[in-house]
């Protein structure tokens, strides 16, 4: 085994073993998809990305190649594509840096700092360079495709324990005013006697 492959290998089986979801493309160690979550502190906060990762023969002497697979909006990611702009990665990558480094540096650097003056995305550059709030709101928007989905039986059982909570408080409430008409009552009524005995 050669030792570019060895490598992959080894960095591939730390990607595993971290925190990152994992899903192999096919049986060979050069294309799979990792899950990754928006940084914390960012306007891409929450979200979650299916990143494609291709790793070329070269690898780790040549960076791997990174797109992300559903929408994201951000100047440095071709919309179309999801590719993200070679030169973020290629300007500092080193065979000193690994996967787990693409996932816990590169890509949360990337949207933490995106750089519109090398866009793949013209559009986000430009609206992020002249509008910067209407750009977060935009992103905002792109991210809400993007948050976890929680399963339907998770939906209908918030949906079932929500309607049932409204209904028991609603029942709290009736019974609540109707002591406090009856405690009403009866001070009306002892008033009442009371000025009769007088």
């Amino acid at each position: 085994m050669s030792s570019p492959s060895k490598r992959r290998e080894m960095d591939l089986m730390k990607l595993m073993m971290s925190d990152y979801k994992v899903e192999m493309v096919n049986d060979g160690m050069q294309e799979f998809f990792v899950e990754f979550k928006g940084p914390a502190e960012s306007i891409y906060q929450g979200g979650v990305w299916k990143v494609r990762v291709e790793l070329p023969d070269a690898y780790p002497y040549k960076s791997p190649s990174i797109g992300f697979i559903n929408k994201i909006y951000h100047p440095n990611v071709d919309e179309m594509s999801g590719s993200v702009c070679l030169d973020v990665i290629n300007q500092t990558w080193s065979p000193m840096f690994d996967l787990v480094n693409v996932f816990e540096v590169f890509l949360p650097q990337l949207l933490l700092y995106p750089n519109p003056s090398d866009p793949l995305n013209g559009e986000a550059a430009a609206l992020m360079m002249r509008d910067r709030p209407v750009y977060e709101q935009k992103v905002k928007v792109t991210l809400q495709h993007n948050l976890p989905r929680s399963p339907k039986s998770t939906l209908l059982t918030n949906i079932v324990k929500r309607s049932h909570d409204n209904r028991v408080q609603s029942s709290m409430s009736y019974t609540a005013a109707q002591t406090r008409d009856e405690a009403s009552m009866q001070e009306q009524q002892r008033k009442y006697i009371s000025s009769l005995a007088h």
